[in-house]
């Protein structure tokens, strides 16, 4: 097939795109650094700067969307806030409109979400069809899916991908994470017991794979590994995993003014079991915690 990648040379894509490629798949990625497209994924790979260059008359068979500025990096002030919305959900409708415009229509659009969409919901679980919460977070994956949504008008299958926390020592927030936790410094967050629903980034690739074939998948999936556990937990499987002991905490007193509104991400959590893959067959290499961190090393 021929895929259009939005976000390609971001943490996921830029392990998404090589897989696909090996899958015998085409790509074309969307950047605003359309010259180092082909410096990191080969000169067969074509590069977009704009969703302009999608002529009616260009087949694409399918659509991965993973395009957004990072969400915690920067205060939420009311420009970036307008930044976040217009990242997800203005780059998504200018997708549907070019589908709209396009003579031949993809298959299927995979698009970015967050398990973010269900708020704080504490221990509760948090399967596909609960409703979204009502915080600034929850309700731009809200709009953001909505925007997807819109292409099944046009019937194209849409998958959304409610993503967690993905583990890899080459990017997101395992990344940031583990070099205080190699000092000795890891500490859990508030009182720890709010829940990480993760996926190790192999499982989440071979997750996208899995919905791209997969013509009966749509709606929305749990991006997630089968066992969700406490920021306490992760906290002691993290440290355990660079043999160091995790004695300290950062208290909620302090994270709030530090962080702002950005401080419900750390210190609300979501356990969103992968309810919809698990139904659908999917299997994971990497259901536990520990045999995650292990393989990640």
């Amino acid at each position: 097939m021929r895929i259009l990648v939005t976000g390609g040379t971001g943490f996921i894509g830029r392990h998404l795109c090589p897989l696909l490629l090996r899958h015998g798949h085409q790509l074309t990625v969307l950047s605003r650094s359309p010259d180092s497209v082909g410096k990191r994924f080969g000169a067969g790979v074509e590069a977009w700067r704009s969703l302009a260059q999608w002529q009616p008359a260009i087949r694409i068979d399918a659509v991965i969307n993973l395009a957004g500025e990072p969400i915690i990096d920067r205060p939420w002030t009311a420009d970036r806030k307008q930044t976040l919305l217009a990242s997800r959900i203005g780059v998504t409708e200018q997708l549907v409109t070019a589908m709209q415009r396009a003579e031949h229509k993809p298959s299927v659009l995979l698009s970015g979400s967050a398990v973010g969409i269900y708020g704080d919901a504490g221990t509760d679980p948090c399967p596909e069809d609960r409703p979204a919460a009502h915080d600034f977070g929850a309700q731009l994956c809200s709009r953001w899916e909505q925007a997807a949504l819109r292409a099944e008008a046009l019937g194209v299958r849409v998958v959304l991908l409610r993503t967690g926390l993905v583990l890899h020592d080459s990017g997101g927030m395992l990344k940031k994470m583990r070099l205080p936790f190699r000092f000795g410094f890891g500490a859990r967050l508030g009182d720890g017991r709010q829940m990480m629903s993760w996926i190790h980034l192999q499982d989440y690739l071979n997750a996208v794979l899995f919905l791209l074939d997969g013509g009966q998948c749509r709606g929305a999936y749990n991006m997630t590994a089968p066992n969700p556990v406490s920021n306490a937990e992760f906290t002691r499987a993290l440290a355990k995993s660079v043999n160091r002991r995790a004695v300290l905490a950062a208290p909620e007193f302090l994270l709030k003014p530090l962080l702002g509104q950005r401080s419900a991400l750390l210190l609300g959590g979501q356990c969103a079991p992968p309810a919809n893959l698990l139904r659908q067959g999917f299997r994971f290499q990497f259901p536990h915690l520990s045999d995650a961190l292990k393989n990640i090393g």
